[in-house]
């Protein structure tokens, strides 16, 4: 009987035979391998990178804190996640009309884009509206929009996903009055609005007011919900848009756990119990390419978001603890040379995601970097899914990777990075100062720097683009906007605000002013303006006045 083999002997010894022979005729590809985080990979990873490796401290069980391994202690082997195309473009009725298609073919919630005008606040008959309605996304103007957009579709029976940040409260408060016509009540609802501003001075730039008027619509979006839309996610803490713009892994799990520390802190200081309402935050990441790193990025955060809300925060319920997320493809991996490529991508990337223990995701079509895609495009993209689902097996067991001793290692080593970045945001005084500094933009150019300048040196390799090119028509079969929807949403527009009961609108926004000029919570008023038909335009131009726009200096 043999005796225990020591692993730093035997490592010792495979690297001096069996590695040397092989090194000394076949060298590597290169000196250094590295995850685009810049951690630096070993060869190989054996028991010795976890030699302090505690499994109840960083692993324990699904379902328990502190959450690595999943917040369902059966995950997948109880029920899939939520399958939710991104999607949204011209008109309420097209956008209708593509909702019932994708529920049709076995989508299980859905997700709304809107268009320019709508995230910042114009209505589509404004000068700065012009040429960008219908374009991105659906146009809203007013409640009557969101009645097509849905219609045929039972609230009751659906959970809806609506990325708006600036203007949130009154998408969210036009959901609600649809409902109600439907005869649905608002605790009936399920769904998530994105609401996460502090990201947009950071990565997009839909902003409209400045960080600490938007903070205070962001709260009383929390504070609403808890009474009156108990099932809804007041919230989607977005890595998604930073890591678009170009941040790495690890600066995404830091970014996004450091604005969710910030929206905590401002709910509790506004009077709410951590436990009221930390259960209802949700999340939003990105999965890009790099594999493994993506695995271990998932479960970095949710491990590391669970400690700071026990630790910093307090939080008593173990719900308070689960980081909760949604999570997109890359579309910024996307390239259009050689579009079919796309599909791999995106399958690998939706991959990652469900092993990460995704709670819904969102496939990007092969097409998206040419336009909004197309209805086969968009069938590809929700098929990968239900392929990976239900034919591939890796949705029979609990976080399959765990153990692995690569993943852990990286799983450690990404939220230790993580905490460093949040420790200096919080040496700057939290994330708004971070934000006003410039510092988290600056490290994200950084980033977006150093990947662009791995593909031009060929250090990176993008198959199709600086490697295994070929000559190629462009993509011909993309979906085109049609200008006349513009006219069509003009018109649209000037009906309702001829039909509607002016002075009824005039009251509402009157009372909308005074609560947004005293302490009042604003979405009930917001809630009483859009069932009168006022426009998202007319709501916003109200609370432009009294908190002001937010200009970069």
């Amino acid at each position: 009987m043999k005796g225990k083999l020591d692993p730093k002997r035997e490592l010792k010894r495979w690297e001096g035979t069996t590695l040397a022979k092989v090194l000394n005729r076949f060298p590597e590809r290169r000196e250094n391998f590295k995850t685009t985080s810049e951690i630096e990979l070993n060869r190989l990873y054996t028991p010795l990178d976890m030699q302090e490796f505690d499994y109840s401290e960083k692993l324990g069980f699904p379902g328990e804190y502190p959450f690595t391994r999943g917040v369902q202690p059966t995950m997948f082997r109880g029920r899939f996640w939520t399958m939710r195309q991104y999607a949204g473009f011209a008109t309420a009725e097209e956008t209708n009309k593509r909702y019932r298609y994708l529920l049709d073919h076995g989508q299980t919630g859905l997700s709304m884009a809107f268009d320019l005008p709508t995230q910042i606040g114009y209505d589509s008959d404004h000068h700065l509206s012009a040429g960008e309605v219908g374009k991105v996304g659906v146009a809203i103007d007013t409640l009557g929009d969101m009645e097509t957009v849905f219609e045929d579709i039972p609230l009751d029976k659906v959970s809806t996903s609506m990325t708006i940040n600036s203007t949130a409260a009154i998408l969210l408060a036009m959901y609600i009055a649809v409902a109600e016509k439907q005869g649905v009540k608002p605790e009936s609802l399920r769904g998530t609005i994105q609401n996460e501003v502090l990201k947009e001075y950071v990565a997009r730039g839909t902003y409209i007011f400045p960080p600490q008027e938007s903070m205070r619509i962001v709260t009383d979006i929390f504070a609403f919900c808890k009474d009156h839309v108990p099932q809804w996610n007041t919230i989607s803490i977005s890595g998604y848009h930073m890591r678009e713009a170009g941040c790495t892994a690890v600066q995404e799990v830091a970014f996004t756990l450091a604005d969710g520390i910030a929206y905590v802190e401002a709910a509790i200081k506004v009077g709410m119990d951590v436990d009221s309402f930390a259960s209802r935050l949700s999340f939003f990441f990105c999965c890009h390419n790099n594999f493994f790193e993506e695995v271990a990025k998932f479960r970095a955060a949710r491990r590391l978001w669970a400690r700071i809300m026990r630790g910093r925060f307090g939080a008593k319920k173990d719900a308070s603890c689960m980081l909760r997320f949604h999570t997109q493809t890359a579309g910024c991996a996307l390239i259009p040379q050689q579009p079919d490529n796309n599909i791999i991508r995106v399958t690998l990337q939706a991959l990652a995601a469900v092993l990460g223990g995704t709670q819904s995701l969102h496939t990007n079509s092969r097409d998206e970097a040419y336009a909004t895609p197309t209805q086969d495009s968009v069938t590809i993209a929700l098929r990968t899914q239900q392929v990976i689902a239900n034919e591939t097996g890796v949705t029979d067991i609990v976080d399959p990777l765990a153990g692995s001793y690569a993943i852990e290692k990286l799983t450690d080593e990404i939220e230790a990075k993580a905490i460093e970045y949040i420790d200096k945001i919080d040496s700057m005084g939290g994330v708004v100062k971070a934000i006003e500094s410039g510092f988290m933009q600056n490290e994200i150019l950084n980033s977006a720097y150093a990947y662009q300048k791995a593909i031009e040196d060929r250090d990176l390799i993008i198959v199709g683009l600086n490697e295994f090119v070929t000559e190629e028509e462009p993509l011909r079969d993309i979906l085109k906007i049609d200008p006349e929807v513009e006219r069509y949403q003009k018109e649209k527009l000037a009906r309702v605000k001829t039909e509607r009961d002016l002075s009824r609108v005039r009251r509402t926004l009157e009372a909308l002013r005074e609560a947004a000029e005293g302490k009042e919570n604003i979405v009930p008023p917001v809630l009483d303006a859009v069932r009168a038909y006022a426009t998202v335009g007319e709501i916003s131009d109200v609370l432009r006045a009294v908190f002001g726009e937010y200009r970069v200096s």
